[in-house]
């Protein structure tokens, strides 16, 4: 028996297929599902979409790795200020990183993925997990887990980090939730948090934990136990106090401090309007970044075999390489990040189109949930016929 679904929310003329498209996809969901899509054409927000118990278009979810797409965004506003240089070593703004033969390493290698810090042996604590400037601390002294420039993995966990500390070495002390909340977030009214005030808490839905299927279960016991492997490292299973991703956004000191790799706090509508905001301009005035900004951090950096995730990964600078990475049917130069809660946002410059999803329980098996790409299709092809 298919359940009734009633979708909330509206969307522009032309976009109705939009709101197919989404009930399709829910029709195939869970009861409880709870989720949002939001999306921008040049600048003008033309879905605003919401369902599930207790959720409307403000509620506020964990987001994961969608967070690393503000911590690159200011990385960018501060090249285009000319602040930072991408060919420039890390070490010149941040001497204590040469350590362990990454003098070398260059702030392009780092965004790119190509550094080859991904952790710590023994992991990182509780406490220091939570804090980028502990994280980063750690990783200056660190040796590279592969010999830099030479091939790339995701910095899972320390990317937020290691951008985070270039900026605070690179304005001179502020942090890069700081400058994100003064530069990016308020003044463009923006639902995307890199640290929840505690009025804001409310809003706030707890991630639910994947629910998978027999067979998919099934798939997930499969795989092999490699608690010292690259990927292990990546994502802090490596210590004698592993991170639960899935649970992570959970923590009030998660969402409090806002670490910059995987803790933000979003909706689909902070989301959408963030990329709206970078690529082609919202109400509140012109794109955060200029068209050469915006080319040069779309521009592919690293492609193929991903060792730590070992398999197929793009990133641009930073941002993965969403048509790449993700949806071919977007525009060359498209930037954006999923979330491994199923979240996904990106902005492709060619089609004017920025868009952003968010899902309350964690889907099957991690990173962006596989309706993205029929969501992400049909606002493309409803944006490119209206």
């Amino acid at each position: 028996m298919t359940r009734e679904i009633t979708i909330q929310g509206t969307v522009a003329k032309g976009y109705e297929s939009v709101r197919d498209a989404f009930t399709s996809v829910l029709a195939g969901e869970q009861p409880e599902y709870a989720g949002q899509l939001a999306a921008y054409v040049r600048g003008r927000q033309v879905v605003d979409l919401w369902v599930g118990p207790d959720t409307d278009g403000d509620t506020l979810y964990g987001v994961y790795s969608s967070t690393k797409g503000a911590a690159y965004l200011v990385a960018a506003l501060l090249v285009q200020d000319g602040r930072l240089d991408l060919d420039r070593e890390v070490a010149y703004y941040w001497p204590e990183f040469a350590a362990e033969g990454k003098g070398g390493v260059t702030v392009r290698e780092l965004l790119a993925h190509r550094a080859g810090v991904v952790g710590v042996p023994g992991g990182f604590g509780p406490e220091e997990i939570t804090d980028d400037r502990a994280i980063a601390a750690r990783l200056a002294g660190q040796r590279p887990y592969w010999r830099p420039g030479s091939t790339f993995g995701y910095h899972a966990l320390t990317m937020g980090a290691l951008v985070g500390e270039l900026v605070f070495r690179a304005s001179g002390g502020h942090t890069l939730q700081e400058i994100f909340e003064e530069r990016v977030r308020a003044p463009h009214a923006l639902d995307v948090h890199l640290g929840l005030p505690e009025t804001e808490e409310p809003r706030f839905h707890s991630v639910l934990p994947m629910a998978p299927n027999p067979e998919q279960r099934a798939l997930l016991d499969s795989l092999p136990e490699a608690p010292h492997s690259l990927l292990s490292i990546a994502f802090n299973g490596n210590g004698a106090h592993p991170t639960d991703i899935e649970s992570f956004p959970n923590s009030r000191a998660v969402r409090a401090n806002g670490p910059a790799s995987v803790g933000g706090v979003a909706s689909a509508r902070g989301l959408a309007r963030m990329y709206a905001a970078l690529s082609t301009g919202i109400e509140s005035g012109p794109p955060l970044l200029t068209a050469d900004t915006l080319g040069a951090f779309g521009q592919i950096h690293s492609i193929g075999h991903d060792v730590v995730a070992n398999t197929h990964k793009a990133f641009a600078v930073g941002f993965q390489a969403t048509s790449e990475c993700w949806y071919p049917f977007l525009g060359a130069g498209s930037v954006g990040h999923s979330g491994a809660g199923g979240s996904q946002a990106f902005a492709d410059p060619s089609s004017g189109v920025a868009y952003g999803y968010t899902r309350r329980r964690y889907a099957f098996p991690g990173g962006a949930a596989v309706e993205n790409e029929r969501l992400a299709l049909a606002v493309h092809r409803a944006a490119l016929s209206a």
